[in-house]
């Protein structure tokens, strides 16, 4: 697999040379190939013998899958393949997180599902896989490269034998019943003519609606039961009677729960709309939970498609509007490319924006856009976070031991109190050699704060030359430990 999906790859790699068995009671094999096309193609030959298969990747990776998806889509073999969402090479090289991988996937004829946090990650992972089955349709399960693939969190798991509960297996019969045999001779894999390739292709149809729609709905409701976690196609989250409300998916859906909670308080009434199964796009699902108040939205999206009019999210909203005769304004944004931090005051920024007597339209939030002048303009920085969490901030030098300390230090708080705890360690492509901060959280508060910690409690300096080269005291708190 690719950067950052490799320790996905590694860990079951490690789990399999241990003997660890699946829920079927079965040793898992694993196979490395010598490219993610290569990956894809064994993927492909592993489902049409009947095989439970599975893999992951990221970026151009994914990339070079997307011949081998249209091909498992279209003979409806069900299977997941999981994303840690990642920036395309574009102007140049950049390994970092954003959605632009999974948006060039739209029209594979897979299902899409969205996590927004680690401890959504193994929840919603667990939906794709057991609604790819009873859906008949492989589902492509992403989640924000770094800011969730490498951020370490303490979280439920969830037992084997409360899964093996929830398996259709009559399902995977059939699956595995439809797996080429030398004894069941089947034609596959044949050329189409103009006159029957157009209704084969429409002949889909049905499985993208119900099939997809009840079989999301069902194992959602199963996990929300299991965990007390509610999970549906779209979550709302904020005032009930909400006029302005944000549309997004991600890991910036936590932070921006964070920042809807600091608004209300002071008396607005904000919402935000977080988009959990974006294709199919259900819009049965979108407006039983989009309040009917609501007078003005605002997609974000973590893409760019140049010389679109706009990126792909926002215009499927703009879509399941356009008929209406009563709708609100929408305007979108973009935000997080390259894994850019995205801050509580750039989200207040959209919310203010939003608000506006003429809204920005087609802006972007995180950067200084000098060129275009697209970006909004972003008041101080506001701690939206709960009371109780401790923000720690570390400067280290790569290689010198800071970031495996930090690891070390979060996993002894998260395994031995009951505390919720928080590591996220951002250094450049460098790694070693370059400077590298390593942002700590813990408290008695669930933690949502999918940003960099720019409000620190307390903050070290591994490197004494930093003090002279870097602003290594700014956003230190009042009577904060330097």
């Amino acid at each position: 697999p690719i950067t950052p999906s490799s320790t996905m790859g590694e860990w079951v790699d490690e789990w399999a040379s241990q003997h660890k068995k699946n829920i079927w009671g079965k040793e898992v094999k694993v196979a490395e190939m010598q490219s993610e096309a290569g990956a894809a193609g064994a993927v492909h030959g592993s489902l049409a013998a009947g095989a439970l298969t599975s893999t992951y990747t990221a970026s151009q990776g994914l990339l070079l899958m997307i011949p081998v998806m249209h091909k498992a889509a279209g003979e409806m073999l069900p299977h997941v393949i999981h994303v840690s969402a990642r920036a395309l090479a574009a102007q140049s090289l950049a390994i970092f997180g954003d959605h632009t991988d999974v948006m060039a996937c739209r029209n594979t004829g897979y299902a899409m599902l969205a996590a927004n946090s680690v401890q959504e990650e193994m929840d919603l992972a667990l939906v794709a896989h057991l609604a790819t089955y009873k859906a008949k349709v492989p589902f492509l399960q992403f989640f924000d490269g770094f800011r969730t693939s490498h951020e370490i969190q303490k979280i439920e798991v969830l037992d084997y034998d409360d899964l093996a509960k929830l398996v259709d297996y009559e399902a995977v019969a059939e699956f595995r019943k439809r797996g080429l045999n030398p004894n069941n001779p089947i034609v596959k894999g044949t050329a189409q003519n103009p006159d029957i390739f157009f209704q084969a292709r429409e002949a889909v149809n049905p499985y993208y609606g119900d099939n997809i729609l009840d079989a999301v709905d069902e194992y959602m409701a199963e996990i929300s039961k299991l965990t007390g976690r509610t999970y549906l196609p779209f979550n709302y989250y904020g005032a009930e009677d909400a006029e302005e409300v944000v549309i997004a998916m991600g890991s910036v859906c936590e932070a921006l729960e964070e920042v809807v909670d600091y608004l209300n308080a002071q008396g607005k009434k904000v919402g935000l709309l977080k988009v959990r199964l974006y294709r199919p796009f259900s819009a049965k699902h979108f407006m039983a939970v989009m309040p009917e108040s609501v007078k003005r939205i605002c997609v974000l999206d973590r893409t760019k498609e140049p010389g679109a009019l706009g990126e792909p999210l926002y215009e499927d909203v703009r879509n399941l509007y356009y008929d209406m005769e009563k709708r609100p304004m929408i305007i979108g944004g973009r935000y997080g490319l390259g894994s850019k931090d995205v801050t509580p005051a750039q989200l207040i920024a959209v919310y203010e924006n939003l608000a506006a007597a003429e809204p920005k339209r087609d802006f972007t939030i995180g950067i200084n856009d000098d060129v275009t002048f697209k970006s909004l303009p972003v008041g101080a920085p506001v701690v939206t976070n709960e009371s109780s969490t401790i923000s720690c901030k570390f400067w280290g030098y790569g290689s010198d031991g800071t970031v495996g300390a930090n690891k070390d230090a979060i996993k002894i708080i998260g395994d031995n109190t009951d505390m919720y705890a928080q590591g996220y360690f951002s250094y450049d492509s460098k790694k070693s050699g370059g400077v590298t901060i390593s942002h700590l959280r813990f408290g008695k508060d669930k933690i949502r704060s999918t940003y960099l910690i720019d409000q620190a409690d307390y903050i070290a300096c591994h490197k004494p030359s930093y003090i002279e080269q870097y602003e290594v005291l700014e956003g230190l708190k009042p009577n904060g430990t330097f």
